[in-house]
């Protein structure tokens, strides 16, 4: 029987996965580096779909106090994203303070008990100032080996609509796979009422594809918040759907003819 390699990756969320991620990476406190691995490893605890860096106790420079042996968390979400702390460790392993400097970073470090891992500390990616991978900078989380963007010019009629109300009607979109994720259609913005949306203070950070600014739509009395999003100035991989104009396909009625 064939395998879908969807539910092969999913079927290993409950387990201690890692990778190699033949990179050099640094971490920095108040501009210093206190991380400094050429062989770090991104290790997903069990029921995380984002990893973080571990790496050799030795990369790392400043000091590992105040251990914590803790058991794994029985408590939690069926799946943890980037929103869940660091904090919760759904495999048993020992907790440490970082002290860099006059900074304690509380709970930064986990040494999981794990023999693949043995020697290596993993790092809660919010506790420093900035990632490096290679010369450069990082953001939102570590890049995943088997994560992928691909941004696809095709002619596929896309109508945006909130209720009887037409927000954007284009044959010219940008199509952006993301490896897990759902397709989502960008649009360029001659093609959108823009008149019908307003700015919003929401931003988001996509380590694949760089800072998204939000409107909300406002269709009479009726007000649809944090509707439509766009990259004004998106990391390499994005750069094709630069200033383009993307609807969430869940507040909003979207139909693709193909």
């Amino acid at each position: 029987m064939a395998t879908s390699m969807d539910e092969l990756t999913m079927s290993q969320l409950g387990s201690l996965r890692w990778a190699d991620m033949r990179r050099r990476v640094r971490a920095t406190v108040d501009g210093r580096d206190v991380v400094d691995s050429p062989a770090p490893l991104q290790v997903w605890e069990p029921y995380r779909v984002v990893g973080c860096y571990a790496v050799p106790v030795a990369d790392v420079a400043v000091r590992l106090v105040n251990s914590q042996t803790v058991d794994a968390s029985v408590e939690h979400a069926p799946i943890l994203t980037p929103d869940d702390p660091f904090a919760i460790h759904t495999t048993p392993g020992t907790v440490y303070d970082l002290r860099a400097g006059g900074r304690t970073l509380r709970g930064a470090g986990f040494r999981p008990r794990d023999p693949d891992l043995a020697d290596h500390v993993l790092l809660d990616w919010s506790a420093f100032d900035e990632w490096r991978e290679e010369d450069q900078t990082a953001i939102g989380h570590p890049h995943d080996p088997f994560q992928r963007i691909d941004c696809l010019d095709t002619s596929r009629h896309v109508v945006v609509r909130v209720g009887d109300t037409v927000l954007a009607d284009s044959r010219r979109p940008t199509l952006l796979l993301e490896t897990h994720l759902p397709p989502r259609h960008y649009l360029p913005r001659e093609d959108v009422r823009m008149d019908l949306l307003v700015p919003s203070d929401t931003v988001t950070v996509c380590a694949y594809k760089g800072v998204a600014t939000y409107w909300s739509a406002v269709v009479g009395d009726d007000v649809v918040p944090d509707v439509a999003w766009t990259y004004t100035d998106p990391l390499t991989d994005a750069e094709p759907v630069r200033d383009l104009i993307c609807f969430y396909d869940e507040r909003v009625s979207l139909t693709v003819d193909a």
